[in-house]
């Protein structure tokens, strides 16, 4: 039997819905809907969704790391927004980060988010070789 390793990134949101950041069985990892949140559990960058969305993508590959991964193990990339205006500034960070990587990716607008002020949630894929 495979074991089950999960993360816990500290999000206030963890205990309530009763979800880990991310899970590792074998080599395949997931990463859930990862908000904008500072280490403080408060949101990051405010009306500013690139930054909002690299600090998703931080908090992605610190939970990477503890269970033994790279962003280059990332297979595929979600990204959410509220207001699809910010797409393409999200893209461009998303190139930045991932540009040599190359996941599939989606990009999807949302009416809304948990917390008014996030306009990016995240969630990656990665698989181990």
């Amino acid at each position: 039997m495979t074991k089950r390793k999960t993360v816990s990134t500290g999000s206030p949101y963890e205990p309530i819905a009763g979800f880990s950041r991310a899970v590792r069985i074998g080599n395949v990892i997931a990463v859930g809907g990862t908000a904008p949140l500072g280490p403080d559990g408060k949101t990051v960058s405010p009306g500013d969704a690139a930054s909002q969305a690299r600090r998703c993508f931080e908090i992605s590959a610190l939970a990477l790391k503890e269970l033994g991964a790279s962003l280059g193990d990332v297979t595929r990339t979600r990204i959410f927004l509220t207001r699809l205006s910010d797409w393409e500034a999200v893209a461009k960070v998303h190139g930045e980060i991932f540009g040599d990587i190359l996941p599939v990716s989606t990009i999807v607008q949302v009416t809304s988010l948990i917390d008014p002020e996030w306009l990016v949630e995240t969630e990656v894929d990665a698989v181990m070789e």
